[in-house]
């Protein structure tokens, strides 16, 4: 892509606070976004081949919008938790294995999407997040949902097509969340806790796709309870 390609969508991202630069063949973080670091609000990436993010990416702090979508991206630098106004992170279809140790600095975060990634276990920073509403780690290669998941904020969970066998009862405490998908995944019917059922604030489990037959989950003690939640959720929204 030719300088004056780039220079008219810095100038639009000037006035904007917009830049998107998608589906260009870029390998590399456009270094001249560095002169708009007071401007950006959104940064949208998507579609390229880029394999790192560099420690500039910090000198944002009005960016509310970060989306890499189907990049190369390994790893993440330290430096992407000092962006203390950043609500929405799209990492989707990159190779990431593990989020930086201060994640859990990005204190306005709403949204995180990490679908089709290369994780093999539920971030652990994830849970300090208090504003946190929609988790997306669909399409991973995580095996055990662990104790630590107790402490997530987040409304909705999304472990869709993970190889998941085991989950900790710990999911039943967490305070706020109303959506948890575990579709396609490796969990026998055994495996799944029944406080889930009887004792959660969850009024949507979707669990098609694993080692049991769905009418076995209707079987179980507590899901005409888990059913008065879903039934009363679906009257709100009707």
């Amino acid at each position: 892509m030719g300088n004056s390609a780039l220079k008219a969508h810095l100038e639009t991202a000037q006035k904007t606070g917009v830049f998107q630069l998608t589906g260009k063949g870029l390998t590399e973080f456009p270094e001249d976004l560095q002169k708009l670091t007071s401007n950006l609000r959104t940064i949208d990436l998507s579609n390229n081949k880029i394999e790192l993010l560099p420690p500039l990416i910090g000198k944002f702090s009005f960016l509310k919008s970060l989306v890499l979508n189907n990049n190369k991206l390994t790893a993440l630098p330290e430096e992407l938790c000092k962006l203390k106004k950043l609500e929405t992170l799209h990492l989707n279809g990159n190779h990431l294995r593990q989020l930086p140790a201060a994640f859990g600095q990005l204190l306005a975060l709403k949204t995180l999407s990490l679908s089709g990634n290369q994780l093999r276990t539920v971030p652990t920073q994830l849970c300090g997040l208090r504003h946190l509403d929609v988790v997306d780690l669909s399409k991973n290669q995580i095996q055990n949902v662990p104790d630590t998941v107790g402490e997530l904020q987040a409304i909705e969970l999304n472990l869709n097509q993970n190889q998941i066998s085991q989950i900790s009862v710990q999911i039943s405490h967490c305070p706020r969340l109303k959506v948890l998908r575990l579709e396609e995944n490796c969990l026998e019917l055994g495996m799944l806790p029944r406080s889930i059922l009887s004792d959660s604030q969850i009024s949507l489990l979707a669990v098609e796709g694993n080692l049991f037959e769905i009418k076995k989950l209707r079987e179980l003690e507590g899901y005409d309870k888990y059913m008065e939640r879903f039934t009363a959720t679906k009257k709100k929204f009707a």
